[in-house]
């Protein structure tokens, strides 16, 4: 019987054990895409217990701070809200959370947390509900009084050196610019540009938020498709000189239905006159910025990231009482390839595609994005187009294994760009780490069958590309 989470957790094969424990586990992290708050990081916040960082609450306006993937494993447990997202007693929210966590077996949840208990915590025991209140006070006591439990110190000692926070284009960046200019913050955070409520234009909020993006620039309104691409292209400049890399879109589906600038602004206005749009009218504007964007993108040196394929809010009762992000999304169906195909090939028949990387909720595109990449590579960068890691529900080691496999029978599995967190807490970083080791134990399963020599200098490599060198080179981070 294995030992649970010991040295060679999750590392089965003798091949695997050594490429982590040479390579992998050494390496600093490189966490390109997460939603964490810069402002906590200037400010060095520190937690008051292990339920604020691990379930979190509420921001002073209304929405909710924390970790939907723990609200949903507390949700399946008939755990009631009030100890999910609700105001009560933290000690009693944690309990509910370790009985939940208990039955998690399968669930990479149950390992994350206990990775994260035995890293930051020094805890070696398994959470269980007859432990939670001894483990919920030796973390609260840490937390409060280490010097290294704040939110600079839990990221210094995750060996982190640069963080892609997500960020809207009327944000300021002051938080950024308070960082980059801290000489005492070792490790470097830029922003993200994520222009989805510019490109939800069927979502409620939408008139408001053109309004807000307008006073941003300077103007009093954006009457027209060019005004908004002007907007939405300075913005894109300001971001880039705050030494932002990367741009993220998170859509249900990629769409492709080019028309004329005039057309793009009769919908524009249409729907700023608070008037419904048809499908096909949607999509038209929606490619008109999409494209645009793109161009700026390649223009400017950022990579473009798009997240596809989620179905967002389904429990209509509880999107009323919680609002948006608070564990109610689920994978969707969408057969876009064509749509992407074409989207892509636009970009490329004027050199102008960006660096680019695709990553869909559904397992079943794992395969279609893997061939679609290898139709637009480049001499520009090795695996200028990407297949993204195994995103959310997806982030398990069936799918990590799911989408390695699918990338390296399509592609090339050794210029990967690797993992992220993807996450709202400080804590997350052990993700990496359990990525890491999924990925060691699959080359080494690879190599004890016969199937990839055993050539050191090769898989050091691949191995410490995957972890860390492709990511430093496709995002441009200097050493």
């Amino acid at each position: 019987m294995g030992q649970f989470m010991n040295e060679d957790f999750m590392l089965y094969n003798e091949t695997g054990r050594h490429l982590f424990h040479t390579y992998a586990e050494r390496l600093p992290i490189i966490d390109y895409h997460c939603h964490i708050s810069p402002r906590e990081i200037y400010e060095d916040r520190r937690f008051d217990n292990i339920s604020q960082i691990w379930l979190g609450g509420r921001n002073p306006d209304g929405t909710y701070f924390g970790d939907h993937y723990k609200w949903r494993v507390m949700r399946s447990n008939g755990t009631p809200e009030e100890l999910v997202t609700g105001e009560t007693d933290p000690l009693t929210k944690f309990k509910a959370f370790a009985r939940s966590l208990e039955m998690a077996i399968g669930n990479p949840m149950y390992h994350w947390c206990n990775l994260e208990l035995k890293k930051y915590f020094g805890i070696t025991k398994p959470l269980t509900e007859e432990n939670a209140e001894e483990i919920y006070h030796h973390c609260n006591d840490m937390l409060r009084n280490d010097p290294g439990m704040t939110v600079r110190g839990l990221i210094d000692q995750s060996n982190v050196r640069f963080v892609g926070t997500t960020d809207d284009p009327v944000d300021d960046l002051q938080w950024h610019e308070k960082i980059a200019a801290d000489p005492d913050i070792s490790f470097q955070v830029c922003p993200s540009f994520r222009p989805d409520k510019a490109i939800n234009i069927h979502r409620e909020g939408f008139v408001g938020y053109m309004d807000q993006l307008a006073q941003v620039v300077g103007k009093k309104s954006l009457d027209s498709m060019e005004d908004v691409l002007d907007a939405l292209d300075q913005r894109i400049r300001f971001f880039r000189e705050h030494g932002c890399r990367a741009t993220d879109h998170g859509i249900d589906y990629v769409m492709y239905r080019p028309c004329s600038m005039e057309e793009a602004t009769r919908v524009y206005r249409k729907a700023m006159d608070g008037q419904i749009l048809s499908d096909e009218e949607r999509e038209e504007y929606q490619t008109t910025l999409m494209t645009h964007l793109a161009r700026s993108y390649h223009r400017e040196g950022m990579v473009m990231e798009i997240h596809y394929s989620c179905l967002r809010n389904t429990n209509a009762r509880m999107f009323a009482a919680e609002g948006p992000d608070t564990g109610f999304d689920t994978i969707a169906q969408n057969d876009c390839i064509p749509a992407l195909a074409a989207f892509l090939s636009d970009l490329d028949s004027t050199d102008e595609l960006p660096r680019t990387i695709l990553f869909s909720l559904d397992a079943a595109d794992f395969d279609r994005i893997g061939t679609m990449i290898g139709c637009f590579q480049s001499e520009e960068i090795p695996s200028k187009v990407q297949m993204g890691a195994a995103w959310w529900f997806q982030d398990t080691r069936d799918g990590m294994e799911r989408q390695m496999k699918s990338l390296g029978n399509l592609g090339l599995l050794g210029n990967f760009v690797g993992m992220l967190t993807d996450s709202r807490s400080f804590l997350s970083y052990t993700r990496h780490d359990y990525f890491r080791r999924i990925a060691c134990n699959l080359i080494g399963e690879w190599v004890e069958m016969g199937e990839y020599p055993a050539i050191e200098s090769s898989l050091r490599k691949i191995v410490e590309g995957i972890s860390y060198y492709n990511a430093e080179r496709y995002f441009g981070i200097e050493r």
